[in-house]
């Protein structure tokens, strides 16, 4: 049996003192993709920023493995290079800065080198075609002046160019009209394969209608509380959240 791409074990996280997960534990596979949902205040972004390794979010107990490495020690640039990738919720505008130049900067980051001017025009041209992207997206700055649908679908793309192993979507359908949604739900499943693992947050089943997962999980005040199929966010869509209250026994599987 192949070894899991990511696992959570019994995972506490503070911010500024103040505990946010509370012994969090599941594991994602590569070839596989994890909705994790649950109300404002959860801890969903929470456990996006602590994967990335944000300083702010402070982990006081458990671990987390990646491709069997404990990645506690390391800095948010060694996880990317490592093949770990964060889709914000709130992507920044940096105007004057196209996307070329700064899908270019990020490839650099990620392997540490360089890439040929030559390999770079022919990655981007193969996942533009991919997502239905317009070439002359290219030229504009980052998200500057962009709608919802436009900055979700740079983020997409910044996963398809840079093909991480884990892609951490941080409420990828915020916003999104239904036709912005269609878009980004058919870019996520362009990108779903046998070697990577997404772990997709959200709040709402409509995503789901789009994307579907191989696990749902519920979180609640910092704990996993339910864990199922795609029948699960049917059954949260139904019912809310409220009848959702955290368990003493902590669903990882």
């Amino acid at each position: 049996m192949s070894q899991p791409l990511l696992v959570i074990d019994n995972l506490h996280v503070a911010v500024e003192g103040k505990p946010i997960l509370k012994g969090l534990s599941l594991t994602v596979s590569a070839g596989e993709v994890h909705a994790l949902m649950g109300p404002n205040g959860s801890g969903k972004s929470t456990l996006s920023f602590c994967l990335m390794g944000h300083p702010k979010y402070a982990v006081t107990a458990g671990r987390i493995l990646y491709q069997g490495e404990d990645i506690a020690a390391l800095s948010p640039d060694k996880r990317a290079q490592r093949g770990i990738f964060l889709a914000f919720q709130y992507p920044t505008a940096i105007p004057g800065v196209t996307i070329a130049n700064f899908l270019r900067a990020a490839i650099r980051g990620v392997r540490g080198a360089d890439v040929p001017v030559k390999e770079f025009r022919q990655t981007v041209k193969t996942q533009l075609s991919t997502l239905g992207i317009p070439d002359t997206f290219m030229n504009r700055y980052v998200n500057d002046g962009f709608s919802g649908g436009e900055k979700k679908r740079l983020e997409i793309l910044q996963m398809a160019v840079l093909n991480p192993a884990l892609a951490v979507l941080d409420e990828t359908d915020s916003g999104l009209d239904i036709d912005a949604l269609k878009t980004v739900a058919a870019g996520i499943n362009a990108l779903r394969g046998p070697q990577r693992g997404i772990l997709l947050i959200t709040h709402y089943q409509r995503l789901l209608n789009y994307v579907t997962p191989d696990r749902v999980r519920v979180l609640v005040d910092g704990r996993l509380v339910r864990s199922g199929g795609p029948e699960l966010a049917l059954e949260l869509e139904a019912k809310g959240y409220e009848g959702f209250k955290p368990a003493s026994e902590l669903v990882g599987a």
